[in-house]
């Protein structure tokens, strides 16, 4: 697969040096706007200079991986599919939900797929092998708390990352633990939600919601300035024989006879997890290209988390 990349921020430097290492990509061209990412990709590869524009990127790519800001994202993805090449587009879709809707309807049928990491995260496979163990799912209870917001390593993004308009933890974070409730339960419906925003223009500072995941409960709570982590997660899926739990993005957990949690015997962090999860989105992202049926993340269940994201940013 020779894959391009539009944006080279932190989320297209992590997926560039992960295809950099990937036995079945070849990064052919890579593009963003700002001056610092000319050195940003220096410093990732002497093999590649910037090219000169988004077109140049796509002619010379079999499947795109759009990283740059949401508001650009759907003017991008309608050149790639233009070009007849395969879109991997990170999320949201847009900053703009009619506008996100509009796409979706337009792009079906064409090769299109949206990073969301945990269709292809070794830590879900565990969870999904112990299910049976728990019985039918019960609740799945969401939680997201944040030292500061944006985190520490996002402070080169802070500029729309902080803003109302198209950043903020409930877009950013969420949306996976959103999507990973769509995948365990079904189609996810927004009851009721409670969102807390600071003077000005800046993004929500917490969240409260309730919602349903097909016919299984859901409750969301997250906030910032709430831990001394950088960034602290769970999702609990309670069953009516047990419990599991994915913690800190990539500790998959059972619940014990006696109250106490166990994480999986090949757990790691999630620092040391994400290339594997990254490998194997790209696995699928060649699949794509090529045609294959496969089971990332699909333009409708981007829009169907975004409508619910920004449902509850809007309560």
């Amino acid at each position: 697969m020779r894959l391009g990349i539009l944006g080279l921020g932190i989320m297209g430097e992590r997926l560039m040096r992960a295809a950099l290492a990937h036995a079945g990509t070849q990064v052919t061209a890579v593009w963003d706007p700002g001056a610092a990412a000319v050195a940003r990709l220096a410093s990732i590869t002497p093999d590649l200079t910037m090219s000169a524009d988004a077109a140049a990127v796509i002619a010379a790519s079999d499947a795109v991986y759009i990283a740059s800001p949401p508001a650009s994202h759907i003017a991008l993805g309608q050149q790639v599919l233009a070009a007849g090449r395969a879109l991997f587009l990170e999320k949201p879709l847009a900053s703009d939900l009619v506008a996100a809707r509009d796409f979706v309807a337009g792009a079906k049928g064409q090769r299109a797929a949206v990073n969301f990491p945990m269709a292809s995260s070794p830590s879900i496979a565990q969870l999904r092998a112990w299910l049976p163990e728990i019985g039918p799912i019960q609740r799945i209870e969401i939680t997201a708390a944040f030292a500061a917001w944006p985190r520490g390593w996002q402070q080169g993004a802070a500029s729309w990352l902080s803003e109302r308009a198209e950043g903020g933890f409930t877009r950013e974070v969420v949306s996976h633990f959103l999507f990973l409730a769509q995948r365990l339960g079904g189609p996810v419906r927004l009851s009721e939600a409670r969102v807390s925003y600071p003077p000005g223009t800046g993004c929500e500072t917490a969240i409260a919601a309730r919602l349903t995941a097909g016919d299984v409960p859901v409750t969301i709570s997250g906030g910032v300035g709430i831990t001394l982590a950088d960034d602290h997660n769970i999702t609990r899926i309670q069953g009516t024989k047990g419990a599991i739990r994915l913690r800190d993005w990539s500790f998959a957990e059972k619940l014990a006879a006696d109250g106490t949690w166990h994480a999986a015997p090949d757990a790691l962090p999630n620092e040391k997890m994400r290339p594997l999860t990254l490998a194997g989105q790209l696995d699928k992202l060649a699949a794509l290209t090529r045609g294959a049926a496969v089971d990332l993340a699909t333009l409708e269940e981007a829009l169907s988390v975004q409508e619910i994201v920004e449902g509850i940013l809007a309560a």
